[in-house]
């Protein structure tokens, strides 16, 4: 005998009611081979259709590199603690520029994927993500071009390269903090479109790109150096100078106090963002 009975499969949907949940791990984790053709899609999409291509990764920094040397280095003679402007510069210019393109990735990128926003489901996080981990691409090929100036000018690390994993890490929690604030932000409000060129410029300058940070303490003293050091940027790029061409010692001050603020700027920002996520698809 046989029994034509088909089995029924009841699936509920509810609202998440753990409000101070910072992120799911479990169903990120769950999503993750979308996460990786997001990525990829971020990458291949930028480069798609460019006589150039992945060239663009290193002419863009290596352009901002013999701008700064001719005009901080040469003409405003800026101290370099000892260092080659050249390579000064480019070791700050490396890890800013993965972070000012993450921002500009991030708080566009909601609004440039409405339409899946209103289609599927998905864990919404993954879309400012995408461009905060694509960008290591860029990071990584600008990385070579690093290595060969340090081999040029005959710059051998010290063993303080063993925190550069940690300065990347702080450089990407950054970035996703930030990224969630602007992305949830763009979407509601478009003058943050018009805005981040604005920002980016502003928090460049406000970087220790073109000169030491030692030059706050020398001339604010050492109270207002600390305080500068809440910008989480100042720390990663002074570490990196450290770690990489080991001329001065590690601004543990400076990272520490960066490290305070970004893990505030990620709480914060992905408490925003889970919020607002629900009106994502009303506004987009």
């Amino acid at each position: 005998m046989i029994d034509n009975k088909k089995s029924v499969i009841i699936t509920r949907i509810e609202s998440d009611r753990r409000k101070w949940k910072i992120l799911d791990i479990k169903e990120l984790i769950y999503y993750k081979d979308l996460f990786y053709y997001f990525v990829l899609r971020d990458i291949t999409v930028l480069y798609k259709q460019t006589i150039l291509g992945l060239l663009w990764a290193i002419i863009n920094p290596v352009f901002q590199m013999v701008v700064f040397s001719i005009i901080f280095g040469k003409l405003a003679q800026i101290a370099s603690n000892g260092i080659p402007y050249p390579v000064f510069s480019f070791t700050a210019i490396l890890p800013f520029n993965y972070f000012s393109q993450s921002l500009s990735g991030a708080s566009n990128s909601l609004v440039g994927n409405a339409s899946l926003l209103t289609k599927i489901y998905f864990p919404r996080i993954l879309i400012p993500l995408t461009p905060v981990f694509s960008k290591l691409a860029d990071f990584a090929i600008a990385f070579v071009i690093l290595i060969c100036m340090m081999f040029y000018y005959q710059i051998v690390p010290t063993a303080n390269i063993l925190y550069l994993p940690l300065l990347m890490l702080l450089m990407i929690l950054t970035s996703v903090g930030i990224g969630m604030w602007l992305s949830s932000l763009s979407i509601q409000y478009r003058d943050v479109k018009f805005a981040i060129g604005f920002i980016t410029t502003l928090l460049m300058y406000s970087a220790p790109v073109v000169f030491p940070a030692s030059l706050i303490l020398e001339k604010f003293g050492y109270e207002y150096y600390l305080l500068y050091g809440l910008y989480p940027m100042a720390g990663v790029i002074e570490g990196f100078r450290s770690s990489l061409l080991g001329f001065t010692p590690m601004p543990w001050d400076l990272i520490g106090m960066g490290s305070i603020s970004a893990i505030i700027l990620f709480i914060t920002g992905a408490l925003y963002f889970k919020k607002t996520e629900r009106i994502f698809a009303d506004v987009a």
